[in-house]
Formats: structure tokens, C-alpha cells, sequence
């Protein structure tokens, strides 16, 4: 049975003393507080392998909670991050990570170690580049990026062979990087809303894409790329 400690909206400001002696919980929910930071305390709970920390105010993380057996959700999204802990990539088992609608420049190269990953979320940042190490996060199958600054994606992206969906929304790319040319089971491909001013005819060949979503952007689709994307039954948003 999964111990479960929810204190979800209880407007905490500090966690108190006595949440450090729950060593038995596996799932621990702070979301919805006005949280300004995370004593070094949480290490102890040696349980957790889901931690919610969304809708705060932590403006860091500290290093004892890459130390915790996070296995399945890590939520750090919507607070005041500037920066994540290189000790982040400690969690080689995580499957979710959320660090979307921070305030994130960059990523931490020791993101590459995160061998676990499905899902990874850094909505609504300013990253203006991916570390290379992306492309090692071998069993990734989502990743949301939009609202960031990007003008391009890392060749190693090419590596990210089980990646499905890639939300790229609201950055600043001007052309569709070249490393997604080669994925074969990419399904959801969402480019609205960046600069893009020529689409590539490698396209109409990724084997497994369902759905391109190219509003919002100032380039005009070629009438045969279209065509051959709808031939293989891609639905075309332009």
C-alpha cells in the first residue's frame, strides 16, 4: 500500500519539523503553498518516489533532494527557478520530470545521466539551447519545450529514437531542425507560432508522424508536401 502525506494549499510558508520523521512516504504532495525553499531535512525521507513541489516560490533546489530514490514524478514547475542542481542527473530512474514556467536559462549537462526519463516538461522558460547530453535520454518519448527561446535543437536529438511527441510551440526557430529527420516514431510534431521560413521535403518521409501543426508561422507549405503528408494520412495544420 502507498503512503501518501498531501498538503496540498495549506498556504505553509515553512515545512514543519515533524513531515521529516515520515519515513515511511512514498508520495509526498507540497503543490499550491508559498514555499521560498526546501531544508536539506527532505534526504531522510528515504521512501519517496513521487515529490510534488509545483505552484511555489522555490527559487533553488537543494542537492539532499537528489539524493531521495525519486523513481516515478519530480513536479518543480511554476516557481522561481533560475537554475537546476548538476546533481540533478543523480536521478538515473526518474520517468517524469516538470520544471515548465520557471524562470530556467539553461539545463544542466548532467541531464544526459536521467537514463529513465519518459516524459520531460520545460514549458514557458528561456532556453535558448539544449544540452548535447539531451540525446542520451534514450527511453524519452515527450518532450515539451514551447515557450522558450530556441533557435535550434542539438544534433543529438537524432539519438532520441523513441521520442513520440515534440512540442517546440512559441520559440523562435526558423527552420525545422535537421536532427528530427531521422526519428522514427515521432507522432506529434508542433511548431506554431515560431519564424520558420522553408519546411524540409524530409518531412513527408518521418515513417510514423500523425499530426504537424505548423500555425502561425510565415511560411507558405508547398502544395506537394502537402499532398504526400496527407497521403500517409498525416493531418496538416497550416
Amino acid at each position: 500500500m502507498t503512503a501518501t502525506l498531501s498538503l496540498w494549499k495549506r498556504q505553509l510558508r515553512v515545512l514543519p519539523d515533524t513531515l521529516w520523521q515520515r519515513s515511511e512516504l512514498d508520495v509526498l504532495i507540497l503543490a499550491d503553498n508559498a514555499l521560498t525553499e526546501i531544508p536539506p531535512e527532505i534526504a531522510r525521507l528515504r521512501r519517496l518516489h513521487t515529490l510534488d513541489l509545483g505552484h511555489n516560490a522555490l527559487t533553488s533546489i537543494p542537492r539532499e533532494l537528489t539524493e531521495l530514490p525519486l523513481t516515478q514524478y519530480l513536479y518543480l514547475h511554476d516557481n522561481l527557478l533560475t537554475e537546476l542542481p548538476r546533481s540533478l542527473g543523480r536521478l538515473t530512474e526518474l520517468r517524469y520530470l516538470n520544471v515548465g514556467d520557471n524562470r530556467l536559462t539553461g539545463l544542466p549537462a548532467t541531464i544526459g545521466a536521467m537514463a529513465g526519463l519518459v516524459e520531460l516538461r520545460a514549458e514557458h522558460n528561456q532556453l535558448a539551447e539544449l544540452p548535447a547530453s539531451v540525446g542520451r535520454l534514450g527511453r524519452l518519448r515527450e518532450l515539451w519545450l514551447r515557450g522558450n527561446r530556441l533557435t535550434g535543437l542539438p544534433a543529438s536529438v537524432a539519438d532520441l529514437a523513441d521520442l513520440r511527441h515534440l512540442d517546440l510551440r512559441d520559440n523562435e526557430l526558423t527552420d525545422v531542425p535537421e536532427a528530427l529527420a531521422g526519428l522514427p516514431r515521432l507522432r506529434h510534431l508542433d511548431l506554431r507560432s515560431n519564424r520558420l521560413r522553408t519546411l524540409p521535403d524530409w518531412l513527408a518521409g518521418l515513417p510514423a508522424l500523425e499530426r504537424l501543426d505548423l500555425r502561425w508561422n510565415t511560411v507558405e507549405p508547398a502544395r506537394r508536401l502537402l499532398d504526400r503528408l496527407a497521403q500517409r494520412g498525416c493531418a496538416v495544420w497550416a
